[in-house]
């Protein structure tokens, strides 16, 4: 009885941070495609940025939503991570893990608590300031400043480096985890491989994408 309350817990758990997970990467592939236009457009991206800082739906909805599934997602990882080691009985003997499995999955935990600092700090170094800028200073709203702001967060190139480091973690995350979601929730057809190679196109794009842009900024401005 333990062991099958152990079982439904652990797979209740794993759908659920499965569908947080879904969440979090159809708001980086929306991140994405703003930041996106600052490459080709810096009106376009000025008019998303603003509308996104200033739509009451998104700022008082979206956003709250988006940090409690940020918190969720990772807070149940580390929970599933610490269950999945305490259920084994005794230590293995030997254990070859890239023989059954890729290094990415075998170290989600370690991707993922690099993404949570690098999420943390974006957080911090975005939210913050815009929250100041609004609510604290309440400056005359400029509808153009976004796209300055960006450009002048890719000056510096240790920080230019870390960001292009924390996407390529990133990726590594995605690798594993966008296809193993939608096996979570129960998803596993016909149609199974080509999620899975839309999962791996995805953890390839979406972070290089991110990679991309701020190196465009960074030696744009170099």
């Amino acid at each position: 009885m333990a062991k099958s309350t152990f079982l439904s817990s652990s797979i209740a758990k794993k759908v659920a941070m499965a569908l947080s997970g879904l969440f979090l990467i159809t708001f980086l592939a929306l991140h994405f495609f703003i930041n996106l236009t600052s490459v080709f457009s810096e009106t376009v991206f000025n008019e998303c940025s603003h509308f996104m800082g200033y739509n009451p739906l998104i700022q008082f909805v979206m956003q709250p939503i988006l940090v409690a599934g940020v918190i969720f997602h990772f807070v149940m990882g580390i929970v599933l991570e610490l269950k999945n080691r305490s259920a084994r009985p005794t230590a293995y003997v030997k254990y070859d893990g890239a023989a059954n499995a890729s290094w990415a999955s075998r170290n989600m935990i370690v991707s993922g608590l690099v993404v949570l600092a690098f999420i943390g700090l974006h957080f911090y170094d975005f939210w913050v300031q815009e929250i100041t800028y609004k609510y604290v200073n309440a400056e005359v709203v400029d509808p153009t400043r976004y796209y300055s702001e960006l450009v002048e967060k890719f000056e510096s190139p240790v920080r230019t480096g870390l960001y292009c480091l924390a996407f390529l973690l990133l990726s590594v995350h995605l690798w594993h985890g966008f296809s193993s979601s939608f096996q979570s929730v129960g998803f596993n057809n016909k149609y199974s491989k080509g999620v899975q190679k839309l999962g791996y196109a995805f953890a390839i794009v979406i972070p290089f994408g991110f990679i991309f842009i701020a190196l465009y900024h960074h030696l744009l401005n170099h």
